[in-house]
């Protein structure tokens, strides 16, 4: 829903609720009854399949199979075996074959169509398998009762969210970028390893729990009590991704908007003096996914970014991903990224600070590493 007002010579656009679309439907895939989460919104369970074996080399070449229509995905070239091959060649070429057009005694187009074989099923099935769907939650205790058998417990991650909010609870959506940052980390996970890592803007938690498969620690923050207790439902539905004693996913409350840590015992996600500690003494990554979209937000993470790396004991790098989303503007008349222009300006500020303790140096990423998720790798990511 669109709200268009006019104020003064200037039309205002105000969004009243905020969609993703990184999620693939399978329509051959029962939905169940929508739980609401405490603000009244639907809460959904998607599985995201991962398209790897941990004893991959993580130099595997990466394929990319665009299928036809309405559904598209990538899987890496270890996934993709001969028969897959076929399958899907046998596929693309029944759909390309020409088909005879007659017309009935009305004039009407009638469409004579092939009786489907069990190689077309068996294809349709290969496709469907790879892609898993949106799951609509019944409850808590029944969750996973009707699905869990389907899913490998080494390879599937689990993430409860919600598919459209108010601009203010898109931390609740999962989102590419996301996706984007967790590939990342899958395919340099040897860089990763038994890291100390910080999540700003953490959300749902998947590029927390995807990094908690090979860091050590990793504190995922975000702000609101509902949002983060998803964030820690997550947390808790993907332990059989953890390696034995290592892994660790903590759930912190992190305000952009305050200058402190919040250490209150009586506040839910609060720090204690000893966490604070161990992230200064031990932090040697930050990341953060999709969290570029309101300049004020913008200036606010590149203060605590600031603040955090100014108390680290260690060098630290810091992963940013996101994507630029255009819109048409009556100021410009033309289709801009003004979000994206404002986080651009910002990390440049940052890189010409003058610091006599710190210095800031920004290094793009070449996005030609392998895909581990099924997501669709635009260009504007």
């Amino acid at each position: 829903m669109v709200d268009v007002r006019q104020k003064m010579d200037n039309a205002t656009f105000k969004s009243d609720t905020v969609l993703s679309d990184v999620h693939l439907h399978c329509p051959n895939k029962r939905h169940l009854m929508v739980r609401l989460n405490a603000v009244g919104q639907p809460v959904f369970l998607s599985y995201f399949k991962l398209l790897w074996n941990t004893e991959d080399s993580a130099s595997e070449k990466h394929v990319r199979e665009a299928t036809t229509g309405r559904e598209h995905q990538y899987i890496s070239g270890a996934e993709l075996c001969d028969k897959d091959r076929t399958n899907l060649k046998q596929e693309r070429e029944l759909n390309n074959e020409g088909i005879e057009a007659l017309l009935d005694d009305d004039g009407d187009l009638e469409v004579v169509r092939r009786p489907r074989s069990a190689s077309d099923l068996e294809a349709e099935g290969l496709l469907r398998d790879r892609v898993y769907p949106v799951i609509l939650m019944k409850g808590k205790e029944d969750a996973f009762e009707d699905e869990e058998q389907e899913c490998t417990c080494t390879d599937v991650v689990k993430i409860e969210h919600t598919m459209a909010t108010p601009l203010e609870d898109v931390g609740k959506q999962v989102w590419r970028a996301a996706f984007l940052l967790a590939d990342y980390i899958l395919f340099k996970r040897d860089v990763f390893r038994c890291c100390s890592v910080l999540e700003l803007g953490g959300g749902t938690g998947i590029t927390s729990i995807i990094m908690g498969t090979v860091a050590k620690r990793v504190y995922c923050t975000d702000v609101g009590e509902d949002l983060l207790a998803m964030c820690e439902q997550n947390v808790a539905l993907n332990k059989h991704l953890m390696e034995p004693g290592r892994g660790e996913v903590k759930v912190k409350e992190l305000d952009w908007l305050k200058d402190e840590f919040c250490t209150d015992p009586e506040a839910p996600y609060s720090w204690s003096e000893e966490e604070i500690a161990d992230l200064h003494e031990h932090c040697t990554v930050i990341m953060a996914a999709d969290v570029f979209y309101d300049d004020d937000l913008t200036d606010a993470l590149f203060r605590v970014l600031y603040r955090i790396t100014h108390n680290l004991r260690n060098s630290c790098t810091i992963y940013l991903a996101l994507e630029k989303r255009l819109n048409f503007t009556l100021r410009h008349m033309d289709v801009t990224c003004e979000a994206y222009s404002h986080f651009r300006n910002t990390l440049n500020d940052l890189e010409n600070l003058q610091d006599r303790k710190m210095k800031y140096t920004v290094e793009p990423i070449n996005l030609d590493f392998c895909q581990f998720l099924i997501y669709e790798r635009i260009e504007q990511l």
